[in-house]
């Protein structure tokens, strides 16, 4: 199994493994502590409290079933596209532009493949492990494991899309989820934790907010995640320039501010609107309507929209 194989190579030349290397390795945070103890000596079948590495082949050996085929089509896969990429390494430089076109797309409909086979499988381990932890009536501490290992995920991705209907007038660009968004994402909200842990926070008692008559209740928020192809740049910011210019002309425009991520080529929008209704037919106007339609030429991946509501006062 691949894991042994990481096992033996993280050792270097040891060819023991102790049961607390052991419980490093295949804590899996179901299994508790006795559990892998029991799992131990199950294996250690020369009964010298440690495990070499022909105990632990041949103990996984016996329960591959299905996944014996598995992991050997990963393994020829794994051989096929090292191969593709050496090729791809000697031949990309002096291809012509049509070629490395091709290549590109190849290369990205490959890894397109195998993020959804990974998804599939992720997905497929939460769920067996979430399902264990239900069944089991054991109360014994689970031991969680001390050891990250590539590809699990350390929390769930979710893609939802709480405030956009099919119906939407937007629909129809579509919407992509990337990692380095969200760990954008997440490092602007480490830094704004670091800075209010450092004061004092008063936080007031529940209060309930009763709104005034024709008081503005809510303001709409839409941020707008755009990554365009760098050949386009300068056409795409003439364009932009011209649809802010417009948009920011609308009775109900409160503001619009842009962000250009220095590592790529992607651009963020953010736009406050005094309410939905008003979002909603600034989509329906004619400046608008052409900054979409030019986005086609100019963006690699339709651009992600996603709105919010907060409170206006």
């Amino acid at each position: 199994p691949l894991k042994l194989h990481e096992v033996n190579k993280q050792n270097h030349n040891k060819t023991k493994l102790s049961f607390d290397e052991f419980k490093a390795y295949f804590a899996d945070g179901v299994l508790s502590g006795e559990e892998l103890h029991e799992l131990f000596h199950t294996i250690d079948t020369h009964n010298t409290d440690n495990l070499d590495t022909e105990e632990l082949c041949e103990y996984f050996s016996q329960h591959l079933g299905e996944y014996k085929n598995v992991l050997s089509v990963l393994e020829d896969l794994n051989i096929t596209v090292l191969r593709a990429m050496d090729k791809t390494k000697k031949d990309y430089q002096e291809a012509s532009n049509l070629e490395q076109f091709v290549t590109r797309f190849l290369l990205k409909e490959t890894l397109n493949q195998l993020q959804s086979l990974q998804s599939s499988l992720e997905c497929a381990m939460e769920t067996t492990e979430e399902q264990t932890r239900q069944e089991r009536q054991d109360p014994a501490k689970p031991e969680m494991p001390s050891i990250q290992w590539p590809g699990k995920r350390s929390a769930r991705r979710l893609q939802r899309n709480n405030s956009l209907s099919p119906n939407s007038p937007h629909f129809s660009t579509g919407w992509i989820e990337e990692d380095s968004q969200w760990m954008t994402q997440i490092n602007r909200l480490q830094k704004l934790i670091d800075r209010l842990e450092k004061k004092d926070l008063k936080l007031e008692p529940f209060e309930e907010e009763v709104l005034e008559e024709n008081a503005r209740s809510h303001i709409m928020i839409v941020q707008r995640q755009m990554s365009v192809i760098e050949e386009e740049i300068k056409e795409f910011r003439l364009a932009l320039k011209q649809y802010v210019e417009s948009a920011s002309t609308q009775g109900g425009c409160l503001h619009i501010s842009i962000q250009k991520l220095p590592s790529d080529s992607r651009f963020i929008v953010y736009e406050f609107w005094e309410n939905s209704n008003v979002w909603n037919s600034h989509l329906q106007m004619n400046y608008s309507k052409t900054f979409q339609r030019s986005n086609v030429d100019f963006l690699e991946t339709p651009e992600l929209i996603t709105t919010m509501l907060v409170p206006g006062k």
